[in-house]
């Protein structure tokens, strides 16, 4: 799977995807690190030393590329909804996970899908903007049709 050529994209003003580890083009993966960038940076997948400066507001909620339970599903309802209030309050917001496409994109699609876009416009958007590869996790892309907060009343169900 090709890595974006920069390490986040705009999706919608304000709202930022991206990664941990990058390429530019022709060139050898590189660290992505957040310094003061954004208002609001949110982590599903944390590695030391990539930021953000002291001082950023820092959501960190680890979640793994594949199936979530009810606890990590709620958590990423949450990121989703403090993007959107940052959003809303003219703040800048990254959502990151390892290289910036399926976990990082449940984040950002279910702020979309909060802010009237339906999962497939979701989606689409994160794809047109991101990269095709995004959200290439289809379990994730699912869980967005269904809904986060069905899905996750599902996993409870299930445990």
């Amino acid at each position: 799977m090709p890595a974006p050529s920069r390490p986040w994209d705009e999706i919608v003003p304000g709202l930022w995807m991206g990664g941990h580890e990058f390429r530019r083009p022709g060139g050898r993966p590189e660290f992505a690190v957040v310094s003061d960038e954004f208002d609001l940076v949110q982590t599903l997948l944390r590695l030391p030393g990539h930021g953000p400066d002291q001082g950023v507001e820092h959501h960190v909620w680890p979640v793994p590329d594949g199936p979530l339970d009810g606890t990590q599903l709620a958590g990423v309802i949450r990121l989703a909804q403090a993007a959107g209030e940052a959003l809303d309050a003219g703040r800048t917001v990254l959502a990151r996970c390892y290289h910036g496409y399926n976990r990082s994109g449940l984040v950002v699609a279910h702020t979309l899908m909060r802010r009237g876009a339906d999962a497939d416009e979701a989606v689409r958007l994160i794809r047109a903007r991101r990269s095709p590869w995004a959200l290439h996790n289809e379990l994730f892309v699912a869980y967005l049709r269904a809904g986060l907060p069905t899905a996750r009343l599902l996993e409870d169900l299930a445990e």
